[in-house]
Formats: C-alpha cells, structure tokens, sequence
C-alpha cells in the first residue's frame, strides 16, 4: 500500500485517539466535589455510617471531597446551612420543619435511622409509661422542643415532675424515684457499666414518629446539584450496610476524630444498632437504607402542629421533604 495513504488512513484514528488520552487526563486531574456535612454531636457510633463511607474510601470513590464535621452543644448546624457553610446536616423532622418555617431554606432527604432512637429510662419497678406519671422526670432543654410535649399529652406528664436532664446519670442512680430521657445507643451503657437495674422504653414503641439523625440538606443545593446529592446519600447508605458488617474501619475514624470515645461504647452502641433495626428495620427492609417516607414525614407534622411544636399556619408540610433522591438509591440490607 502506499505509505502515503496508509498515513491518510491512520491519520484520524491516531488524532481521535490522542483526544481521548487528553480527556482521560484530564478527568484524572479534575478535583473532588468539595461537600461539607456537620453532624449532630461528637463524633460516634451513631454516625458510623458517614465515618464508614469516609474510611472506605465510598466518598471518594463517587468524586466528593467530604468534610464531615463533628457537631456538639456550641455547634449550631442549622444555622451553618443557612449560612451556606454546609450543604447538608444531620437533623430531625421537627428541627427542620421550625428551621423552614424560620426562613431557612432545608428539606429532609434521607435518614439513617427509620425511628427516633429516643428513649425513657426507668428503674426495675416501673411498668410502663403510664406508671412514670408519678417519677421524677429528667429531661434536656431540647426536649421541650420535641418530644416532651408529646409525651404529656399521651402520658399525662405533668410540667411540675419535669427537672433538667444534664447528661449525668448520677442523679438516676441515686433516686429510685427518678425517670431520665436517654439514647439507645448510649445512656443504658453508662447505667450498665454503673450496675443499675433499669428498663429501657423507647418513645417510638410509643408512637412517637419522627425518624432518627435524619439528612437535610439545602433545597437550592439540592434543586442545583441533585447528582451530587444522590451520589453523597448513595456513598453513605453503602457505608451504613459496610459498617453494620465490619465497624472497624468507621470506628478507628470515630475514635481520631473523638479520642474520647471508649471501644467499649462502640462495640455496645454498634450492638444496640444491630440488635434494633434503626438502620436496617422498618421501610428499610425493602426499600433501602436512609430511605424516608412522605408518610412519615406527614405523621410527624401532624403531630408536630397538634402538640403546638409548629405553626401548620406557616409553611406547608410538602416543603419539607424530598424523597425523588433516595427511592432511587436503594442500598438494601
């Protein structure tokens, strides 16, 4: 053949292909998607799934740069999103539905656990709920916020039992008298590792309906970057189904970020998160880790409006939640 022509013929093949190793460069070169997430409070167990993802590499790997930043009482996440230092944060159902009614522009769109993971603790003797009307009553300042208004109207509490909850359990063990509000996942370890005798009484087994350590995230971001969203909660809910198999990775993250946290703790809470299903169980069986529910959301209004949390007058409840991210991500257990 002439070489001529054979160069002719060769020409464009090696031009198409010198094209296509600029392009592969330069998609090699092309930094992460920068993403930052607060959390709700020190870094720990209940987080294990974002500190799983970051560990695994699941972040990087859908092309975010995150930065998980730990949450704690002088931390004020709501206001970091509104202050657009934070594309998404973990909150709960009532805290964003009062964070839009104040003018700030959030919606839930993914959850990590499918019920609040809340709960009252009580000493050996106490029955039941109802049988706590007569105990003392420890709760945080947060709680008038959530779920204490709630728990009077169903159970009868009364203003006049309720005292501050300070995080300290000592006042527990040292009145049979007392009821304190707890997590799940924490306070019975502390109680446990003091040698009390206590019961445990979630609000959900209740009906409480909120979900738990919920996702909400910028509605403009969200409208605006929809494929990063989906890749962060798609990276996240893969890092809960790795972490529940295998902790170690999420926990040496935990435990560098929070040095103070024991591996005893871990090895309870990431037992209790097993043991409940709050990631796995409910609508999650079927339809996906992180997944939510306009139905849910609803039922949380409702009671939200009812108790007096929330005006129902100010914004409207399909506002507050977007569910077109995760029913498509679909990470099964």
């Amino acid at each position: 053949m002439d070489t001529s022509k054979l160069h002719r013929i060769l020409k464009p093949t090696r031009t198409a292909l010198a094209t296509s190793c600029t392009i592969l460069a330069t998609g090699a070169a092309q930094a992460a998607t920068p993403f930052v997430f607060v959390t709700n409070w020190y870094a720990q167990a209940e987080h294990g799934g974002f500190y799983q993802a970051q560990a695994d590499g699941l972040y990087q790997k859908a092309g975010l740069d995150v930065s998980l930043r730990m949450g704690g009482p002088q931390v004020n996440a709501v206001q970091l999103l509104a202050a657009n230092r934070a594309q998404c944060i973990i909150s709960d159902d009532i805290a964003t539905m009062n964070a839009r009614a104040k003018g700030v522009p959030v919606e839930l769109v993914a959850t990590s656990f499918q019920r609040d993971p809340t709960v009252l603790i009580a000493h050996d003797d106490v029955a039941d709920f109802a049988a706590m009307k007569t105990r003392t009553l420890l709760a945080s300042s947060n709680a008038n916020a959530s779920w204490l208004p709630w728990a009077k109207a169903k159970f009868g509490f009364s203003d006049e039992q309720v005292r501050p909850y300070t995080f300290n359990i000592q006042p527990f063990m040292a009145d049979r008298k007392v009821v304190q509000q707890g997590y799940l996942t924490s306070e019975p370890f502390a109680l446990e590792q003091a040698g009390a005798k206590f019961k445990v009484f979630p609000l959900s087994d209740a009906g409480y309906p909120p979900y738990g350590n919920a996702i909400a995230c910028r509605s403009d971001f969200v409208a605006q970057h929809k494929d990063v969203v989906a890749a962060f909660l798609k990276a996240t809910m893969q890092g809960w189904k790795s972490y529940l198999a295998n902790p170690a990775p999420g926990n040496a993250a935990i435990q560098k970020e929070n040095p103070n946290m024991s591996t005893a703790q871990l090895d309870y809470a990431v037992g209790k998160l097993k043991s409940s299903g709050l990631v796995t169980g409910g609508d999650a069986k079927t339809r996906g880790i992180g997944v939510i529910t306009a139905e849910r959301v609803k039922a949380s209004w409702t009671m939200a409006v009812a108790n007096g949390l929330i005006d129902g007058k100010l914004l409207s409840v399909d506002n507050l939640y977007n569910t077109s991210i995760i029913d498509h991500i679909q990470v099964l257990p």
